[in-house]
C-alpha cells in the first residue's frame, strides 16, 4: 500500500493548495552564493551574502565530481555549490541552503538528508542510472523530485560489451599475460571467428540493441530475448525475436543487457547453462545479480560454457578469492561499462539539463519518483492504488510466449462521475506492475505515461456505471491484456484471447474477484496458486494435504465454478513459495488440469 507520512505543517500546505503538485515551480531566490574553490580532495566554498534582488538564482550543491560541460549548463541558471568528500553531517548541515543536490553512487542521499533541508530540497540529480543511494519513499514525502541520467552511458556499454566479446573470441587477455610472463605460447591461444556466430542478447533494451547493431556489423547473426522489445524495431535492425530457451539453445556468444529485478535475479543458474550449446561463451556488463556465480564456475568447469567475460558481479568489489575472478577461462574488468571520457561528460549534461528543466517546472522525463499528491486523494485511494499494481503484477506474470505485453484495457466500475474520479495514479500503478518486475524501470505518477509510450505499452481506459455508494470511489478494476498467450488458460474466457482478471477492495484490503470467466475471491497477500480442476468432492482436501505434508502454510483458499461437477478455478494463498517438485505433485492430482504460482 502506498504510503505518506508527513509534518503537520506539510500536510495543511498540501491541503491549502488544493490540488496536485505535478511540476516545480523555479525555486525562489536564495540569500547565500557560493564562491567554489577546489583544492586537492576536499573542495572549500566561501560563502557570500548577496540580495535576493541582485541573485535571483537557485543553489545547486555538487556532492561528487561532474564534468565540466555539466557544471557549465548549471552555473547558466543557478549558484553552483561544489563540495566533494562531505561527510553525512556536512552534508545535513549545507543542505537547508540548497535547492538541488546532484551526486553520484558515493554519496548517501538519506531520509535525514531531506529532513535537514527544510522542504526547501526540490530536486535530487542522480548523475548515473542507479538510485540505490537515495530514499526515494523520503524524497517523496517531502515534495523532492528525484532524477536520472539513463542514457549517455548506453554508447560506452556496448562499446565494452562489444570489447568484451572480441577478448574472448581471441584469448587477448590471456595472451597478453602469459607474453608478459616471458613466453611465447601461440598454439595454446588459438582463438574462434566472430562471422557467422550466433549471437543472443538478452535484453534488447538501449545496450542490448546497440550491441546488437555492432554484432551484425561483425558478420554476426543476432537473436535476442526481450519480453518488452518492439518486433518492427528488432526487425529493422536485423534481429530475430525468441523465446528464453531458445535463445539459450542457438547461442554460441549470450550477452547480457537484462536489469536486476526478482524476475531476473540469479536466472542464469544451473538450470539455464544446461540448454546452452556445449562451448558457449558469455558476457556480463548488465548487472552481476543475473548470473549465479556458483553455477557459472561449474558450468566453466564443466565445459559447458567454454570462457566467460565479467564487468559486472554479485558483490563489488569481488573478493580477491572469487574463484570466477581466478578462472583461467574468465576475462574480467572493474565495471567499466560506463567509463569512458566521453559517457562521463554526456552523464554530466544529462544530469544537468534534468535538474535545470526541473527547478524550472518542467516534467522531468528521466524522474523516479513520484511528485507530492493531496494526502486526502492518497488516503482515500490507497487500497485501490495497491490493488491496481497487483492486478498489474499478476497479470503480467500469466503472460507466455515471445510476445510482450502491448494492449491493455482498464475498466473501472464507479457510481461516480467521470469528473469526480482521477484514474491517472491508478493507471499509473497498473504501468508499475506490469513493467517493474520484467524491467529495472522506476514507474510512478510522473514517469508512468512516458515509460508506457517508449516500451510501446498502450492503456486504454473504461469507465462503467454502477449502482454501488458514491461514497466507495470503485467497486472493481478490471485489466485485460490481449493478443497473448497465457501460462494459466482459465484466465482467458472462451472466445477470446484476453487474459482477464478482476479485483475489488474489501474492508480496505484489495481482493481477486475474478480470474477469466471464474469468480474467486482472493485477498491480494502472499503468494498465489491458481488452479483448473474437474469439479468434484475432495479436491480441496487433496490439494491442501500435498501443501501441509511439505510444510507449506495456507493463508487462505477459495474455489469458483461455473456450474456444479464441470470445471472450477481453485485460488490459494500461501506463505511461502513452494518448491517446483510440489508444484508438480499438485499438477500430478487427477483432477487438476492446470495450475501456476504468481508472486506478489
Amino acid at each position: 500500500m502506498m504510503e505518506m507520512r508527513t509534518s503537520s505543517r506539510r500536510k495543511e500546505e498540501v491541503r491549502n493548495m488544493g490540488r496536485m503538485v505535478v511540476l516545480l515551480p523555479m525555486v525562489r531566490a536564495v540569500n547565500a552564493a557560493a564562491v567554489v574553490t577546489e583544492g586537492g580532495g576536499s573542495v572549500a566554498v566561501e560563502t557570500r551574502v548577496q540580495s535576493n534582488d541582485v541573485l535571483g538564482k537557485p543553489t545547486v550543491l555538487v556532492a561528487e565530481k561532474l564534468g565540466e560541460a555539466g557544471i557549465a549548463l548549471l552555473r547558466k541558471v543557478a549558484n553552483v555549490d561544489c563540495s566533494y568528500n562531505l561527510t553525512p553531517q556536512e552534508l545535513c548541515s549545507k543542505i537547508s541552503l540548497c535547492d538541488a543536490l546532484i551526486v553520484r553512487s558515493g554519496t548517501k542521499v538519506t531520509r535525514e538528508v531531506f529532513e535537514a533541508s527544510n522542504g526547501r530540497l526540490k530536486v535530487v540529480g542522480r548523475a548515473g542510472v542507479g538510485i540505490d543511494n537515495v530514499d526515494l519513499q523520503a524524497a517523496t514525502e517531502v515534495g523532492c523530485l528525484v532524477v536520472n541520467a539513463p542514457t549517455a552511458n548506453t554508447v560506452a556499454a556496448a562499446e565494452h560489451g562489444i570489447a568484451l566479446l572480441s577478448a574472448l573470441a581471441r584469448n587477448v587477455a590471456q595472451a597478453s599475460a602469459s607474453m608478459k610472463a616471458g613466453k611465447w605460447q601461440r598454439s595454446k591461444y588459438v582463438g574462434v571467428s566472430l562471422v557467422d556466430k550466433t549471437l543472443a542478447v538478452m535484453g534488447f533494451g538501449k545496450v542490448g540493441s546497440e550491441v546488437g547493431r555492432r554484432a551484425k556489423g561483425l558478420g554476426m547473426h543476432v537473436i535476442a530475448h526481450d519480453p518488452y522489445a518492439s518486433a518492427e524495431r528488432a526487425r529493422a535492425l536485423g534481429v530475430e525475436l525468441v523465446s528464453f530457451d531458445e535463445a539459450l539453445s542457438r547461442a554460441d556468444f549470450i550477452s547480457l543487457h537484462m536489469p536486476l529485478t526478482p524476475t531476473t535475479d540469479k536466472i542464469f543458474n544451473d538450470e539455464s547453462f544446461k540448454k546452452c550449446k556445449k562451448g558457449v561463451r558469455i558476457v556480463n556488463v548488465a548487472r552481476g545479480g543475473v548470473i549465479d556465480e556458483d553455477a557459472l564456475v561449474r558450468a566453466l568447469d564443466s565445459g559447458i560454457v567454454a570462457q566467460a567475460a565479467l564487468d559486472v558481479f554479485t558483490v563489488e568489489p569481488p573478493k580477491e578469492d572469487n574463484k570466477l575472478v581466478q578462472h583461467e577461462n574468465v576475462v574480467v574488468t572493474p565495471h567499466l561499462g560506463a567509463s569512458t571520457k566521453e559517457a562521463q561528460e554526456g552523464v554530466a549534461v544529462e544530469i544537468a539539463e534534468a535538474v535545470v528543466g526541473a527547478l524550472a517546472g518542467e516534467l522531468a522525463a528521466t524522474a523516479v519518483n513520484a511528485p507530492m499528491v493531496p494526502a486526502e486523494t492518497i488516503s482515500e485511494l490507497a487500497p485501490y492504488v495497491t490493488l491496481a499494481e497487483k492486478l498489474g503484477r499478476l497479470a503480467v506474470q500469466l503472460v507466455s510466449g515471445v510476445a510482450g505485453v502491448k494492449d491493455v484495457k482498464v475498466t473501472y466500475l464507479s457510481a461516480r462521475a467521470d469528473d469526480d474520479l482521477d484514474t491517472r495514479l491508478l493507471r499509473a500503478m497498473i504501468t508499475k506492475g506490469l513493467i517493474e518486475p520484467v524491467s529495472d524501470a522506476f514507474i510512478n505518477l510522473v514517469n508512468a505515461d512516458y515509460v508506457a509510450k517508449q516500451r510501446g505499452l498502450r492503456i486504454s481506459e473504461e469507465r462503467q456505471p454502477s449502482d454501488g455508494a458514491i461514497e466507495v470511489p470503485l467497486d472493481t478494476i478490471q485489466v485485460k491484456l490481449f493478443h497473448l498467450e497465457s501460462k494459466f488458460a482459465s484466465a482467458v474466457p472462451d472466445h477470446t484471447s484476453e487474459i482477464t482478471l478482476e479485483g475489488k477492495v474489501k474492508d480496505g484490503v484489495p481482493h481477486l474477484s475474478k480470474v477469466g470467466s471464474f469468480s474467486v475471491d482472493v485477498s491480494l497477500e502472499g503468494s498465489i496458486i491458481l488452479c483448473r480442476q474437474v469439479d468434484q468432492p475432495g479436491m480441496i482436501g487433496k490439494v491442501g494435504s500435498v501443501l501441509g505434508e511439505e510444510n507449506i502454510n495456507i493463508s487462505f483458499m477459495s474455489v469458483g465454478r461455473i456450474s456444479p461437477r464441470e470445471h472450477a478455478v481453485m485460488a490459494i494463498g500461501v506463505d511461502d513459495e513452494p518448491p517446483k517438485a510440489v508444484l508438480q505433485k499438485l499438477g500430478g492430482i487427477a483432477a487438476i488440469e492446470e495450475l501456476v504460482f504468481l508472486k506478489l
